[in-house]
């Protein structure tokens, strides 16, 4: 008989024959584990293999994972895990208290919606205000709705090869990567999302939104912000060449106005280049058609926006920075610094009130006030759009203060180019492109009251026959310690309809306390 101290340990030999009994119950007769096998999640973690996902690419993994995310909800919430491998799927439901963990070397797949299935859109049209996307969230591949801390994590990354780019009539599909409506709590962060359809991410009526460390080159839109309250957007890099890169709206998507407010957006990078080339690093031109890319607030503009901050961004080979209220919302309380921009197309800053109005009638013309664009350095802008501030008539842009921004223009513009006068499009779509050539090389400003310009620098990189400022319907504006470079005989400000203009320290005009122009030049 042996001593006591060397017994066999038959409680811990009865478990491990416990668990291999259960584990040889799960396997199927190939192998792999039963679609009902049971998990049992290591610190509240679920690994999608163990629920059937086969991670090869070719089967369709979708109802596995959401055994997954089921399992997970059902124990209150956890971690699911992606390994290393490649998930083919559909439509997949997000659910509160729940991460998905997409690991380094795990892509989520969107599948051709000919081998798995994509919720189909919210019925109806939603509203006759917005375009379809905006007003469906359920046919995407990972969508959420009135859901409570939700994150999406790891260096792995979603692919929506299978996904539309808009609303094509084909069945079943998806058009958005990442859908998520009137959530809370919410934080993506770390992964890429290569070619998102729509939308890389859309989130509509979402609080507590953390956007961080992620990779867009995608089809169309990178994120669109909508709706959204106490928002972080940060140390990302969007590549969109065909829309915009990030993007703040106040859409009717919801049924009713809510403004975007309390958002920060910094450290970023925004680009256009050939789709694809932003991930591998090459960053290839595009050989033919326009340049989108950029940072927007619009075009859709309904509840407005307000206590927003911009910081340490770049914009490289694509559009520039855009701020449009045209369907009556407020765009109040705005500070923008600490941007770089090379190669521009079109107007490298775009402030623009109109009066499109795309909403419940009834509702006023919006405003813009209280904007600061400070600390700009622009190389290589596009010569046929300069810096453009505009509003409507009886309507302009109030408080803006411009300062410390160096501008270097292509140039190569002509005195014909110089007389021409942009129309006012004030029902159209708010595009810089819409205005054609401007008269003005540098700042374009109609419709303004309470502007601020201070140490300006414009340059071109060609001659150009324009001159570098041009004012209409302008009140109570300052330049102070501006530099422009203009041709000889080419005037610094071309003025109409200017009062209480004032100048001090700007190199080509007179210090005055105040001048009152209804047309000259100076």
């Amino acid at each position: 008989m042996l001593p006591k101290h060397v017994q066999p340990r038959r409680f811990t030999c009865k478990i491990f024959l416990q668990t291999a009994c259960v584990l040889a119950a799960a396997l199927t007769p190939m192998g792999g584990f039963a679609q009902a096998a049971p998990a049992s999640p290591l610190g509240g973690a679920y690994d999608v293999r163990a629920f059937g996902a086969a991670g090869d690419g070719v089967a369709e993994d979708t109802a596995a994972i959401e055994r997954a995310i089921d399992a997970a909800a059902s124990a209150g919430g956890g971690t699911v895990r992606f390994p290393a491998g490649t998930y083919l799927s559909g439509t997949l439901h997000l659910k509160s208290n729940i991460t998905l963990d997409l690991g380094s070397g795990a892509t989520l797949l969107a599948a051709d919606p000919k081998k798995a299935k994509y919720d189909d859109p919210e019925p109806g049209a939603g509203n006759k205000y917005q375009d379809f996307g905006h007003c469906h969230w359920r046919n995407s591949l990972i969508y959420g709705e009135n859901l409570d801390n939700v994150s999406i994590i790891g260096s792995g990354q979603i692919w929506g090869k299978g996904l539309v780019r808009g609303d094509e009539d084909v069945a079943g599909s998806g058009n958005k990567a990442i859908s998520l409506k009137l959530c809370r709590n919410v934080t993506l962060r770390d992964f890429t999302i290569r070619h998102g359809g729509w939308f890389g991410i859309l989130a509509t009526g979402v609080d507590n939104l953390t956007i961080d460390n992620l990779r867009i080159d995608t089809n169309r839109d990178g994120m669109d912000i909508d709706c959204c309250r106490n928002v972080r957007v940060s140390n990302c890099g969007v590549n969109s060449p065909e829309d915009d890169g990030i993007c703040l709206k106040s859409t009717y998507g919801l049924g009713f106005a809510r403004s975007c407010e309390d958002v920060t957006i910094t450290n970023c990078q925004v680009s256009a280049f050939k789709e694809g080339s932003y991930l591998d690093g090459t960053n290839q031109p595009l050989s033919s058609g326009s340049r989108n890319g950029r940072i927007k607030f619009g075009t859709e503009s309904n509840g407005g926006f307000k206590n927003i901050t911009i910081s340490n961004c770049v914009f490289d080979h694509c559009l520039g920075l855009a701020l449009e209220s045209v369907d009556g919302a407020l765009l109040e309380d705005v500070s923008i610094s600490n941007i770089t921009m090379r190669d521009v197309v079109s107007a490298p800053i775009y402030i623009r009130l109109g009066r499109r109005m795309r909403g419940p009638s009834g509702v006023p013309v919006g405003a813009i006030r209280r904007v600061s664009i400070s600390d700009v350095t622009i190389y290589n802008a596009d010569p046929d759009s300069c810096a453009i501030v505009t509003g409507i008539p009886g309507h302009p842009v109030e408080d803006l203060t411009l300062s410390n921004i160096r501008i270097w223009y292509k140039g190569g513009g002509t005195k014909e180019n110089a007389a021409v006068t942009p129309p006012e499009k004030e029902t159209d779509y708010p595009d810089p492109r819409n205005f054609g050539m401007t008269p003005a090389y540098g700042f374009f400003l109609r419709h303004v009251k309470s502007l601020d310009l201070d140490r300006i620098q414009t340059h071109t990189l060609a001659d150009d026959q324009r001159p570098p400022f041009v004012l209409e319907d302008a009140d109570d504006i300052d330049f102070e310690r501006v530099k422009a470079q203009h041709a000889a005989g080419v005037p610094l400000f071309v003025l109409h309809g200017v009062t209480h203009m004032r100048t001090r320290m700007t190199d080509g005009a007179k210090d005055a306390a105040s001048i009152n122009v209804k047309e000259g030049r100076l």
